[in-house]
């Protein structure tokens, strides 16, 4: 398996499809979550797309009326095509009615894309959330798109929740003068959860199921492209149309293995030569976990870095001095002609935005979505509640406040860069500091919304809009303020490679004088040093002088 060609794969991915091309999505059935609700996960990641929350307000629309179709990664002109007589509001990648769309882009057979396509998939999602009300309408409303107008974007995996159920679709274009596209969509059985990060992941399917739905050519297309020559009952999606090598498995198929390790408590440890090495069984569709998974849950999952596994970021000799549990770009490396790899984690440097978004049906309307959002990496950010009666983006989160280029202390994306930037140098030494904060915040955050839902219960809808539109503001708000305070703090706190004592009130120390008080010295850990004198020898041992 060659993982360079994967690599300059996704690279020329990434030069389409910028936001897209090294995402995570998880999902957890409403029978598989502690409260009765449907989840799916997803981490924006990429190296040039701004954090920030989208939101079209509901319209109607006259007779004959087109829409643009703007490519969401390029911004380019893709065509026109016709507008529905009405279109739902959306915030995010959630919509009025709490429908949930997020996806992840394996790429797959470059034959098959189609240059004259004209719905790109990050289009597909946003279309398709003011047009559908459920899960299933998604579905149709997503294939039809594609077989009418064409297909204008690589392999992808996408996650389609509402309230009841959450399914996991994948497409691929047929490629020049074939418009549309081949997919697979199968619903993730109740109890169980699944996941998908940059590969492929649907195998062999049934043919007669409700629960799965297919495009009517997906075999006997693959048979024409040479892709498969078997009976239909093995035909597996995956195989044929996404290529499958060790960078779809170490950098993309080990993401959700480890969601399923960390929520069957283990219990995959089968599928580790698979992710590892290539080898065995591949990595099944979904899983039942241990015990019931909560949104909290969901959200340290999207901070996960391998820890604990074989695969731990924070143990292995690129981690340094610190712990540190990111690895720069670019994702391999050459020693002494042989090829290597960075491990790469679902919570990394480069996410612009991430979600957990949890679907409720017994809620009331104004609350049945919450998309629990944050930006830049989400191993530091704080998720704020943004329900799916919001009709505008809080200012902080907003588009138009900064860009990737242009710096605002009042846009939550450049305060969590604040923090999480200095966090990359000194791991180990400032994550108890920003979690300190994070968890203060975040359990703030979750007490005020249980009490929201009590509160709103009795209300008219239009008062508990405006009730919950001014909690995602002012918690949008005061993460940014705190974020800043942090970063100012962490700045000062461990200036020079010192660290600033504390006292009891938690106030830098002085002394009895007023002075500051002297600084611990944080230095390095043990294997630092032991790496120094294995490279050098005693050419820094301290010599006896006589």
């Amino acid at each position: 398996m060659n993982l360079k060609r994967t690599i300059a794969a996704l690279a020329a991915v990434c030069t389409a499809t910028a936001a897209s091309w090294a995402c995570t999505s998880l999902i957890a059935t409403k029978g598989a979550t502690t409260d009765g609700s449907t989840m799916i996960t997803y981490a924006a990641d990429s190296h040039v797309l701004y954090g920030e929350l989208y939101n079209q307000p509901a319209a109607d629309h006259a007779p004959g009326s087109t829409r643009k179709v703007i490519d969401w990664d390029s911004g380019r002109y893709l065509g026109d095509i016709p507008e529905v007589p009405h279109t739902y509001a959306t915030i995010g990648n959630m919509n009025e009615h709490g429908l949930t769309i997020s996806e992840s882009t394996w790429g797959g057979r470059s034959e098959l894309h189609d240059p004259q396509g004209i719905v790109d998939y990050g289009s597909l999602i946003y279309i398709t959330l003011q047009r559908a009300r459920t899960a299933r309408e998604a579905i149709e409303i997503m294939t039809s798109l594609v077989r009418d107008h064409g297909y204008a974007s690589e392999g992808e995996s996408f996650s389609i929740a509402d309230a009841d159920e959450a399914w996991i679709m994948e497409m691929i274009g047929k490629g020049p003068g074939n418009k549309g596209a081949v997919w697979v969509a199968r619903r993730v059985p109740d109890g169980y959860i699944c996941g998908h990060a940059n590969h492929s992941r649907i195998h062999q399917f049934p043919l007669n199921d409700p629960e799965t739905l297919y495009s009517p050519d997906v075999i006997d297309f693959a048979r024409s492209k040479g892709y498969f020559n078997g009976k239909d009952e093995d035909f597996s999606f995956s195989r044929a149309y996404a290529v499958t090598d060790y960078g779809a498995l170490r950098g993309c198929d080990a993401r959700v293995w480890s969601y399923f390790n960390k929520m069957t408590k283990g219990n995959v440890d089968q599928y580790l030569d698979w992710v590892m090495k290539g080898q065995g069984e591949p990595l099944p569709l979904w899983v039942k976990p241990a015990q019931p998974v909560s949104v909290d849950d969901m959200k340290w999952m999207m901070r996960d870095h391998f820890e604990d596994t074989p695969m731990d970021m924070t143990k292995d000799v690129g981690a340094g001095p610190y712990a540190v549990p990111y690895r720069w770009r670019p994702m391999t490396y050459t020693v002494d002609s042989a090829e290597y790899t960075h491990e790469r984690a679902i919570a990394t440097q480069q996410t612009g935005f991430s979600f957990v978004s949890q679907m409720h049906p017994q809620r009331h309307n104004a609350m049945k979505g919450i998309l629990w959002f944050g930006v830049d990496d989400a191993n530091t950010c704080v998720y704020v509640p943004i329900f799916n009666c919001v009709k505008e983006a809080p200012y902080q989160l907003a588009h138009g406040n900064g860009d990737m280029l242009t710096l605002s202390w009042d846009a939550m994306f450049w305060v969590n860069n604040y923090v999480a930037n200095q966090a990359y140098n000194r791991y180990s030494q400032m994550i108890p500091d920003i979690r300190k904060v994070q968890g203060n915040l975040e359990n703030a955050i979750s007490l005020e919304v249980a009490d929201a839902e009590k509160a709103i219960s009795g209300m008219k809808n239009s008062e508990a809009e405006k009730y919950l539109q001014e909690i995602s503001a002012r918690w949008s708000e005061t993460v940014t303020k705190e974020y800043k305070k942090l970063g100012d703090r962490l700045f000062v706190k461990f200036m020079d490679g010192n660290i600033k004592p504390e006292d009891e009130n938690g106030n830098f120390a002085r002394t009895p004088e007023g002075m500051p008080a002297s600084p611990k010295f944080g230095g390095y850990n043990q294997e630092y040093f032991d790496n120094i004198v294995s490279r050098t020898g005693d050419h820094f041992k301290v010599l006896e002088v006589k």
